[in-house]
């Protein structure tokens, strides 16, 4: 596989994701508690929002590494070899997810 393609399409998830971090920030600013704005069910609504907006966040991050990780591999002449076995990661994997650590075999 081409290393330039597969950093290009590391590169491009990972500003993607950190435009929805960007864009996410304000739906994890705490709630606001004000009863003269809001009833006690939107706010309950607002406070359940805002924990999956947050759970939603900790995803984002998590591939953020991931893929961080993964370039960190290319660089080094690490990418696309098994974690656990040191084997080939087969091509179709790699185009299903650039981040791949483990090669099907091990994934089982």
């Amino acid at each position: 596989m081409d290393a330039a393609y597969i950093r290009a399409r590391i590169e491009g998830e990972q500003q993607e994701l950190q435009m929805l971090s960007d864009a996410g920030r304000k739906a994890c600013a705490p709630v606001e508690l004000d009863q003269q704005s809001v009833g006690r069910l939107s706010r309950m609504d607002a406070i359940q929002q805002q924990s999956m907006d947050l759970a939603r966040e900790e995803r984002r991050k998590a591939r953020l590494a991931t893929l961080a990780a993964a370039l960190h591999r290319l660089d080094k002449d690490e990418f696309g070899y098994c974690l656990a076995c040191g084997e080939d990661i087969s091509r179709q994997q790699l185009e299903i997810d650039p981040a791949v650590t483990l090669c099907v075999d091990c994934q089982r």
